[in-house]
């Protein structure tokens, strides 16, 4: 009995022993291999998540040894004292006004 496939173009193709080596190859590299497409991929976006976070970090290191510099002076300081601790002199009062809908949030116990 003759194979009906034998003669189509499709079946000659996938019969040849160097489409299976190179099938086998590209299945390997893509998926098994420890040097594969998709553990590249995945190394590439952590590489890239973590050069973002550096540039951040950097950002915040100039934006801190800024306030240090301005720290530096005697009225910057208690200008922040009084905005970050509510620091007054003794005679000055401070009224604190919270507005509905800010983003800190009292826990009702």
């Amino acid at each position: 009995m003759k194979n009906p496939y034998k003669d189509k173009k499709w079946f000659k193709f996938l019969g040849n022993k160097y489409v299976w080596v190179l099938l086998f190859f590209v299945v390997w590299m893509l998926f098994l291999d420890n040097y594969s497409y998709f553990d590249h991929r995945f190394l590439n976006d952590q590489i890239n998540e973590l050069e973002d976070n550096k540039t951040y970090y950097k950002e915040e290191i100039k934006k801190d040894q800024e306030q240090i510099k301005q720290l530096k002076n005697p009225e910057q300081i208690e200008k922040y004292a009084r905005e970050k601790y509510f620091m007054k002199k003794d005679s000055e009062d401070i009224y604190i006004i919270k507005f509905e809908g800010d983003t800190i949030q009292e826990k009702n116990n």
